[in-house]
């Protein structure tokens, strides 16, 4: 029995993972994560560090990369629900600064699995959320990078008609532009 769907994006290599749910009187069991059908989807890497973060409505955390550490991302949502973004940093991909969204919540159960290269980001739609990631490389805070969230450039479709207001961070509402990266030829 196959437990996973591993399903294709317009990006190559980024994935919308699907899991088996067992369900029954009691609750709901279900695999988040197995090596051995990982590695035969072609997603053959090793997690080193699970994060996890809580946020309330509103909230948009993002878009984050490490340039000399680049991490891939396992991302789902335990409680409530997220529009989840990500951007194409990679330099020889057809899809360079490329966007996909995608609703990852604690009822569709779906995942995201983020490659390497890539900035990545969300928006809380629920009245809160918890959302667990899976990372490939640690946490490098000197290595920290984001573009700024409305890059008019990448122009993300984020829906803002679901939340009163965007809430950010000091540090997310500094970021540069894509094009600011680019000229410094600052990207992966």
């Amino acid at each position: 029995m196959n437990k996973f769907q591993f399903i294709h994006t317009p990006i190559a290599g980024l994935y919308l993972i699907e899991q088996k749910i067992f369900n029954d009187k009691r609750g709901y069991f279900m695999e988040t994560y197995n090596y051995k059908a990982f590695k035969k989807a072609g997603l053959d890497m090793v997690f080193v560090q699970d994060n996890q973060s809580k946020s309330k409505k509103g909230v948009l955390r993002g878009l984050h990369f490490q340039k000399k550490h680049p991490q891939g991302k396992l991302v789902r949502v335990i409680k409530g629900e997220i529009f989840d973004v990500v951007v194409d940093l990679r330099k020889d991909s057809n899809t360079y600064g490329n966007w996909y969204g995608c609703i990852l919540n604690d009822e569709n159960k779906r995942q995201l699995y983020v490659p390497e290269s890539f900035a990545h980001g969300f928006l809380v739609l629920s009245s809160e959320v918890e959302l667990i990631y899976k990372c490939s490389s640690f946490y490098h805070p000197e290595d920290e990078c984001g573009i700024i969230w409305n890059d008019p450039d990448i122009n993300i479709a984020w829906p803002l008609d679901a939340v009163d207001t965007v809430i950010l961070s000091d540090k997310d509402q500094h970021w540069s532009s894509f094009k600011a990266y680019n000229r410094r030829n600052d990207y992966l």
